[in-house]
């Protein structure tokens, strides 16, 4: 590996891209990040503009460039990666034919619906077309409308003149490498949330005739797959010049931000599970087989260890649900507003919460904000504080928020393991959420388990995906790997805190299922959208 080479890493998340010079072996030199505007149409759509990306990204890049930080030279490639599951149209040339139609866009769902029920459903589904989906892709498009395949058939249906002038559609990391390098590629990765390619085998990169039938796609109008550890071309010399790299810089195939945060938080061996917690969070690990649990909504889809899947699963609102607290509960003169801003927001938090004892005096939180997927798929579920009394103070619900997600992980955990049939061991951390000390405690008492803190975890997917490019280019080993995530620090989980996490989780579950069909009642369909 040599130590010399850098990586321009873009990590395009909904809120803006963050720019980065990292080293191949995980080094960040420098990074910014530009907020973009995200548009909610009175439709209901849910739009962003991606030449706004791209003055984003050109912007950062010149200034963390031109600053010398790092010698022009040194940088041998460029990454992308970030959200995943919105749809960009483009013409032939490469121009935009339309906005992006963001991840969180449902107007395709009666399109959808139709595509993927039947006369006989179950959770929308017509049974057999979802097991001839599942069976082979790992997946199925939605029933809501939220995924590609709900955005473009309402580009089909609702603007067809943006329909007709999109020779393709692609995802958001595809289309930066294409304005990187002017070529038109996707892998089965970046694609994967189409559930148009046989994942059975993890050798080949086409997309499959029936999938892309049931799904009434135009297949001329996909873009071409090439292999997910591969090099989409050079960097345009028009493009160089005005960033400032040398000739020949190559752009390696875009990765989904689950895939990246993976490489990132440096568990790529078969079972070696990673906690990410930033607006949701998610527990993954790599897995050796191909495996769908749809009722716990928890998959296997490609990962970047060749050979390998990588466990895809979802809880709606994690490190959003603070937010939430500060913005929207009745304001004292505790710190938490000015603290929270002033500091990313999480000593403040800590500073209150750690004047409580583990288990807030009884007081739990459940974090279902917008609904939610994993371990059970509700759109109707909401979120609630439960065992308030008058001795409550807002120490104390901030400490059950932070507990109320952390039993949400131990519940997701569980299906995770039920799921690869074997208990996982000591946990990764990363996403904003892993910044703060009382967090990672938390966790660490109640999954009863090592939590290992990555070195800067905010910043874990640009360094996932600057290795991964090294990965890609020869540069980087795979044993090397595990080594350039270096773990800052380690909470051991504290006995004395077990009984009483052990109680208020036996009751965790219990709310969600005892109150279903109420949450039902109150928020069917046509009365309140979980999901925004």
């Amino acid at each position: 590996m040599s130590p010399d080479k850098y990586v321009l890493a873009i990590d395009l998340g909904t809120g803006g891209p963050k720019t980065a010079l990292v080293s191949m072996r995980g080094d960040v030199a420098g990074h910014e990040l530009i907020p973009v505007e995200t548009r909610h149409l009175p439709d209901g759509g849910v739009v962003q503009d991606p030449d706004e990306w791209w003055r984003a990204i050109t912007s950062s890049a010149r200034k963390l460039i031109g600053s010398g930080i790092v010698p022009a030279e040194a940088i041998a490639a460029v990454a992308c990666t970030g959200q995943w599951a919105s749809t960009i149209p483009v013409t032939a040339e490469g121009e935009l034919a339309g906005d992006c139609v963001l991840w969180m866009d449902n107007r395709g769902e009666r399109y959808s619906a139709k595509v993927v029920g039947g006369p006989i459903a179950v959770g929308g589904y017509a049974p057999l077309k979802a097991l001839r989906w599942i069976r082979k892709s790992g997946g199925a498009p939605s029933p809501l409308g939220n995924d590609p395949t709900g955005q473009i058939l309402h580009l089909r249906h609702d603007e067809p003149e943006v329909y007709a002038r999109a020779a393709y559609f692609l995802e958001p990391v595809d289309y930066l490498n294409m304005r990187f390098t002017g070529r038109i590629a996707a892998t089965p990765a970046s694609m994967v949330v189409h559930w148009l390619t046989d994942n059975r085998d993890l050798t080949t990169a086409r997309y499959d005739d029936e999938l892309v039938r049931m799904s009434r796609m135009d297949p001329a109008k996909l873009p071409p797959l090439q292999a997910v550890n591969s090099v989409v071309g050079e960097v345009l010399p028009d493009v160089a010049r005005d960033l400032g790299l040398p000739p020949g810089v190559k752009v390696v195939t875009g990765t989904p931000d689950l895939h990246s945060a993976a490489i990132g938080s440096g568990a790529i061996g078969d079972f070696e599970p990673h906690l990410a917690i930033s607006t949701t969070s998610w527990i993954s690990c790599h897995v050796p087989f191909k495996k769908t649990d749809a009722i716990r909504q928890i998959a296997t889809i490609p990962s970047l260890i060749p050979g390998r899947y990588l466990l895809a699963n979802n809880h709606e609102t994690a490190g959003v649900c603070l937010q939430w607290l500060r913005d929207n509960l009745v304001v004292q003169d505790d710190g938490l507003i000015g603290g929270a801003a002033a500091d990313g927001g999480y000593r403040a938090y800590d500073e209150l919460a750690a004047r409580v004892p583990a288990g807030s005096d009884g007081v739990v939180f459940t974090p279902w904000l917008a609904g939610e997927r994993c371990p059970v798929d509700d759109r109707n579920v909401r979120a609630a504080f439960y065992n308030l009394s008058l001795r409550t103070t807002r120490a104390h619900m901030v400490r059950a928020v932070f507990e109320g997600v952390a039993y949400n992980a131990r519940w997701m955990l569980d299906a995770v393991e039920k799921f690869v049939k074997r208990p996982l061991g000591a946990i990764r951390f990363i996403g904003g959420g892993a910044v703060s000390d009382v967090w990672c405690q938390i966790h660490a008492d109640v999954l009863q388990r090592p939590v290992h803190r990555v070195a800067e975890p905010l910043l874990a997917n640009v360094k996932g995906a600057a290795i991964f490019a090294g990965l890609v280019l020869g540069d980087v080993r795979h044993d090397e790997v595990a080594g350039l995530a270096r773990i800052d620090a380690t909470f051991e989980p504290r006995p004395e805190t077990f009984a009483v996490y052990d109680e208020l989780f036996r009751e965790y579950p219990g709310l969600y299922h005892r109150q279903r069909k109420m949450y039902a009642r109150l928020n069917g369909r046509k009365k309140a959208p979980a999901r925004a």
